[in-house]
């Protein structure tokens, strides 16, 4: 296949909490004096809400689930401000994408409110280290659904047979890329999802930096 661009997944691809999610959660209840909201819940109202400008519309409903009274937008404003806090580039992370540019075009594709996902960007400095981003919160549907892979693509100039997708999650990422046609890496870690078997090739997080070019070279020979 001939590659003419690399889509890249943020959340645990590229950068990483050093405080686990229910951790981050669990700050941001307290700081607002909310009641705790557990980590399996947030993500089933997460996935409700993929589309949209912030995490109020998904507090607001777990808040009005446990009959609360705190203000959902003071808990989406310490939520993001815990993460912002935690949050850390995988090493290398910058330069790999910098050194992809040269030869790829470089996208970035994510799920999330466009003013949490925007805020990580700011946070890592990564504001122009790619071709384009794509935020689910400014479309109709996220990941898995096609339609967000091809908002990428689209925002690329290419096919989904000249792009490789790079993420780390099963359905959202693996998934949803094989099904809108792209080749899949998936990036796999010790406390992360199994390898699947759908990826086209797997690379451990900790080596990304250093592996993925070949990787994805071994690819463009085919």
């Amino acid at each position: 296949m001939a590659i003419g661009a690399v889509v890249f997944d943020l959340d645990y691809t590229l950068a990483v909490p050093n405080r686990t999610r229910e951790t981050l959660l669990d700050e941001a209840t307290a700081t607002v004096g909310a009641p705790e909201i557990d980590r399996e819940s947030y993500l089933a109202a997460h996935r409700r809400n993929l589309t949209g400008e912030t995490r109020e519309p998904i507090f607001a409903s777990l808040l009005e689930d446990r009959d609360a009274d705190a203000d959902p937008d003071e808990l989406t404003r310490a939520y993001r401000t815990a993460i912002a806090d935690a949050l850390e580039p995988v090493e290398g992370a910058s330069s790999l994408v910098s050194d992809l540019r040269e030869r790829y075009r470089v996208g970035l594709l994510t799920n999330g409110p466009v003013r949490a996902q925007r805020n990580k960007l700011r946070t890592l400095g990564w504001e122009d280290l790619f071709d384009a981003v794509v935020i689910s919160g400014d479309l109709d549907a996220g990941k898995p659904d096609p339609r967000a892979f091809e908002a990428a693509l689209d925002a690329l100039g290419v096919t989904p047979d000249e792009a490789v997708y790079v993420g780390d999650e099963p359905t959202a990422d693996i998934r949803g890329a094989t099904e809108a046609g792209m080749a899949v890496i998936q990036v796999v870690s010790p406390n992360g999802p199994d390898p699947d078997t759908r990826a086209t090739a797997h690379v451990d997080r900790a080596e990304l930096a250093a592996r993925l070019p070949s990787v994805i070279e071994d690819l463009d020979r085919y």
